[in-house]
């Protein structure tokens, strides 16, 4: 009886997810050595069904399986806890004091935050003070990356050659070379996953160069040179740091169709953000999260948005929502915007889940977002860092306020002036501080009151938000990584077929199933799980030891 009661309060705790959104899922161990059947025996009982019994484990293994759901229990219980944030009262009473409605954001205590306005401003900020805002048609959608598309626009319809070789310093190398004999100029992309760290070497006679992140894209005229230039060459000549004596041409038939697809990985129309809804007196994550009503304000701001769609056979982008068995909700917000998909993660269209306070139903979409959008209902401030994530950069807040605008009109000889009360909304932009800003700028005050100058405003602010979190910190060390994944499995998957298409038929071509980098992008966690699908691909081809149940295993090497 006391094990059924046991087993009961376990099992409510399967439902948790682990290490995700800034938890921690290493456990202590007293011994890092133990055999791998006592690791198959514990993962056995985590696997199978609460109710099932494992009569072959020893006391002691079910003690420690017994310790090993107290540890969970404990570290869900603290997480709980850290995810609560305290109202920063001393901020709050100086605010009073200074008079005014509080304003739509506060900084966290700990700070790494930045605002837009400033606080400061906010406070002085007067309902009734004049509006003045920017053209819509003034705004423009940063682009992700400005120099993808080269390699599509100047040598997919042209006579080109590909190489690829790996360089004992820099790694994988590939490279592609354009005649343009109209011209009377050789065009050159070289990429690698470290040339931002090497230093370069600029002819005074190279007509164009430019750097994006791993790639260097070159211009060079033929009279610079007597005979034409090898492929070594004209590597050196955009970096120095090249080591490499030989490269391998490319002879695969799909080898620009792959390249493509590598160079416009970050080029994605999709994108996806998240929907807060924060009610009077919410300053906590599971207040926030809770909300499962939605009043008449806030789906009118909904509609502002995008359109109300069923998920059920849903065809366009879905955000990573279920369109086929209804387990992440039936409706969801989209919208199409300048010829880009969006989708809208909404909390209150999110599944709830009863007994749940952190709601990780929700907070599993919501908190992998990047960008999040918050409507406000009340005066209550939303605390920067109040949504505990890894991922989520920057929030929008929207809160509709009431301003006095007075009017004037004539009658016959007379004139008249009216004071009417006019509904508007209120934006304010939080962002971390290793965010750099980001357009368009908000209007002074930052007050709409038309309803499609918002929605102009909010999409496109929310997609420059995005590409502009990106350059933070941990996204920019995480896109390095996975860019040196992705340009590894394509210099793997290309000398692979060029050997195999020039008649070295013991090897193998790549099945289209492992082709990891002609897939479709689909956005940031899109490509950093295909990078760790490629690396692996790539480490089978190359030969590289891999370890199955504790032995290590040694694949012949390819060439």
């Amino acid at each position: 009886m006391e094990e059924e009661k046991r087993s009961d309060k376990f099992s409510g705790k399967r439902s948790f997810t682990f290490g995700a959104y800034g938890g921690v899922d290493r456990f202590p161990c007293c011994d890092e050595d133990r055999t791998q059947s006592n690791r198959s025996d514990t993962l056995d009982v985590l696997d199978s069904p609460v109710s099932e019994t494992k009569p072959f484990l020893s006391v002691s293994s079910n003690q420690r399986v017994n310790e090993l759901f107290e540890i969970i229990e404990k570290l869900q219980g603290s997480r709980i806890d850290e995810q609560r944030c305290e109202f920063p009262l001393p901020l709050k009473s100086q605010l009073l004091k200074m008079g005014g409605k509080l304003p739509l954001i506060l900084p966290p205590k700990s700070g790494g935050y930045w605002m837009d306005p400033p606080l400061e401003k906010l406070v002085d900020l007067s309902p009734a003070s004049p509006h003045s805002s920017l053209d819509p048609e003034r705004y423009g959608i940063m682009e992700r990356d400005g120099d993808a598309k080269i390699y599509r626009k100047f040598f997919c319809a042209r006579y080109h050659h590909t190489f690829t070789s790996v360089d004992p310093c820099l790694g994988p190398l590939v490279l592609s070379v354009c005649l343009e004999e109209d011209n009377k100029r050789l065009r050159v992309i070289l990429r690698s996953p470290f040339i931002t760290m090497c230093s370069f070497h600029f002819f005074r006679h190279k007509i164009q160069s430019s750097m994006k992140d791993c790639s260097l894209h070159g211009v060079f005229s033929l009279s610079l040179f007597h005979n034409f230039p090898s492929a070594v060459e004209l590597a050196k000549m955009l970096c120095e740091n090249v080591m490499v004596t030989q490269f391998e041409v490319v002879s695969y038939l799909k080898a620009p169709e792959l390249i493509t697809t590598f160079d416009e990985h970050r080029v994605s129309p999709n994108f996806k953000f998240g929907v807060l809804y924060q009610k009077e007196g919410q300053i906590t994550e599971e207040d926030i999260l809770g909300n499962n009503e939605e009043s008449e304000e806030f789906q009118e701001f909904l509609s502002i948005l995008g359109e109300t769609i069923q998920l059920q056979g849903f065809a366009g982008f879905r955000g990573g929502l279920d369109v086929c068995h209804g387990q992440t909700g039936s409706h969801a917000v989209f919208t199409t915007f300048h010829r880009r998909q969006v989708m809208f993660h909404v909390a209150t269209k999110l599944p709830f889940t009863d007994g749940d306070p952190q709601q990780l139903q929700r907070k599993r979409h919501i908190g992998n977002d990047i960008v999040a959008l918050v409507y406000q209902e009340g005066e209550t401030p939303f605390i920067s860092d109040v949504i505990s994530s890894h991922f989520l950069h920057c929030f929008l807040v929207v809160r509709r306020v009431r301003r006095e605008e007075e009017q004037v009109y004539q009658v016959s000889d007379q004139w008249f002036e009216l004071t009417m009360t006019v509904v508007c909304s209120k934006v304010c932009v939080t962002a971390r501080e290793d965010v750099p800003p980001f357009g368009p700028l908000l209007p002074d005050p930052p007050i709409f009151t038309d309803s499609s100058s918002l929605r102009e405003f909010l999409l496109t602010k929310l997609i420059n938000a995005e590409i502009s979190c990106y350059k933070a910190e941990r996204f920019s060390s995480l896109e390095l990584r996975t860019r040196s994944s992705l340009l590894e499995g394509l210099q793997s998957e290309l000398t692979t077929c060029s050997r195999y298409m020039m008649g070295e038929h013991s090897l193998s071509a790549p099945s289209e199933g492992s082709r990891g980098v002609s897939e479709s992008g689909g956005g940031f966690i899109e490509n950093f799980k295909r990078a760790i699908r490629v690396r692996s691909h790539s480490f089978d081809t190359l030969g590289v030891p891999k370890r199955i149940g504790g032995i290590v295993t040694q694949k012949p090497k390819v060439g």
